[in-house]
């Protein structure tokens, strides 16, 4: 095991990123590409693909902390966590693949698609909620956290860029046509090449990453605690109450950006490539992860997550005012906004970490997994409502699909993709400011754990 007392190698936080950037395959490719696919080629009807889809999304979110639970209670000789990893890593890989490669046609496309998107998405509950949960126990380190999980969500990232611009590198390697046989052909060769670098990101994560025996303390309980208890002892939490309230908050607001952009830089910009944009938005934010980092480090977690949230949806603020013809200040407003795009997430995740540290105080026991679990839900059921209430809005603005839109529609967009994200980080700000954990605070806590040499060391 990786702890306080050690520096956290290169190679230790590589190893523990590999996971978040082979996994995000999970993400863009199944929401962008797999409906397509199944409606277009396979021949299954939208209102089919849309329900299974949702259902899906609704059984990862809500399994979620009943995996953490369970991981948090799992004894074996390689810990708690690095079972579920391993064990789960080629069943994933293995959906991954059928998933992307269904019948030819016919009734058995439906059946097919709900069998294997189900199947993706518990094995991947299975496979990251404990990987997430592992994060926290590799250092007790105040620092040292923030570094690790910035490696980690930078690769997040990353990986999702990628995950997204693989289908069309497969296109063109491979010159296929723009016919239904090559629509099959390029997302079956994205999930050969995606299905094995899951397993083999998270064999080595597992190999080289150590966590510390799952006994409890003497003086904790060892009576087991089911869900409804647990999540009481949560909310006795007030810190991760109020970083949880903070985090869904502004999570509800950046999600509408990521479903707007199209529609944003066609109907309001007027202009070309809105992946190019996007691209611009992702690579600034992990490019500048490294400055959080250190500012971070300097002035303390909570002063550096709400100066990048600020950042954030400031410079994303004047995104409201653009209009036909305005592509260039576009580009200048996301590349200033991502620059704190990064640090909003990788902060908050060491905000986590410390939150459950201070759990470990109240109720004697490490419960990594639930807290992971519970965050999760929140972060999937933002970006499902910020979905479900966009679109629908923006339809009843008297959008028209290929068109020119209405001055109604277009101011529509510009407060849904812009103005409401900027609202909603704000308000994020303000509950945030209440968050009373600190580097000085985290040490009483680690002190009162007994940890000692942990604190000596930092």
């Amino acid at each position: 095991m990786t702890s306080a007392r050690e520096h956290v190698s290169w190679g230790v936080r590589v190893a523990y990123a590999a996971p978040a950037f082979a996994m995000a395959v999970v993400g863009i490719p199944i929401y962008v590409y797999l409906p397509k696919l199944y409606t277009d080629v396979v021949g299954v009807e939208m209102a089919t693909v849309g329900a299974l889809l949702l259902g899906a999304r609704v059984l990862d979110a809500v399994s979620d902390p009943f995996v953490g639970v369970l991981s948090d209670r799992t004894r074996s000789a390689l810990g708690r966590r690095r079972p579920w990893i391993v064990g789960g890593a080629l069943p994933l890989a293995v959906a991954i693949v059928c998933l992307f490669h269904p019948p030819e046609t016919g009734q058995g496309g439906a059946a097919w698609l709900g069998f294997w998107v189900f199947s993706v998405f518990a094995f991947w509950a299975c496979v990251t909620v404990p990987y997430e949960s592992l994060g926290p126990e590799i250092t007790f380190d105040y620092d040292a956290r923030t570094s690790l999980l910035a490696v980690r969500d930078g690769a997040l990232i990353l990986g999702t860029l990628a995950a997204a611009i693989s289908p069309l590198v497969v296109e063109a390697l491979l010159d296929l046509p723009a016919t239904p046989a090559g629509e099959r052909s390029k997302l079956f060769w994205v999930a050969a090449a995606w299905g094995p670098l899951v397993v083999a990101a998270c064999l080595w994560c597992a190999y080289v990453v150590r966590e510390p025996s799952a006994a409890p303390p003497a003086s904790a309980p060892r009576t087991r605690v089911g869900i409804g208890d647990a999540l009481a002892a949560v909310r006795s939490n007030r810190p991760f109450a109020i970083l949880l309230a903070s985090y869904t908050v502004s999570a509800l607001g950046s999600n509408l950006p990521a479903t707007l952009i199209l529609y944003y830089v066609e109907y309001v910009l007027e202009a070309p490539w809105a992946e190019g944009f996007l691209v611009l938005y992702f690579v600034t934010g992990v490019a500048f992860l490294p400055a959080w980092v250190w500012l971070a480090r300097r002035i303390g977690k909570k002063a550096a997550w709400l100066a990048s949230m600020s950042v954030n949806s400031g410079a994303f603020l004047g995104v409201f005012f653009l209009g036909p013809g305005d592509a260039v200040g576009y580009g200048v407003l996301v590349a200033l906004s991502g620059t704190g795009f990064g640090a909003t997430l990788a902060i908050a995740s060491s905000m986590q970490a410390d939150v459950i540290d201070y759990d470990e105080l109240l109720s004697g026991r490490r419960r990594e997994g639930l807290y992971v679990g519970i965050w999760s839900v929140a972060r999937k059921l933002s970006a499902a409502l910020g979905v479900g209430l966009a679109l629908p809005l923006i339809g009843a603005a008297g959008y028209v699909p290929n068109a020119v839109q209405g001055p109604d529609v277009q101011l529509m967009l510009r407060v849904l993709y812009a103005l409401v994200p900027s609202l909603c980080n704000a308000a994020a700000i303000a509950i945030a400011l209440a968050y009373p954990i600190s580097r000085e605070r985290h040490r009483e806590i680690l002190l009162s754990l007994g940890r000692a040499a942990e604190v000596r060391a930092a």
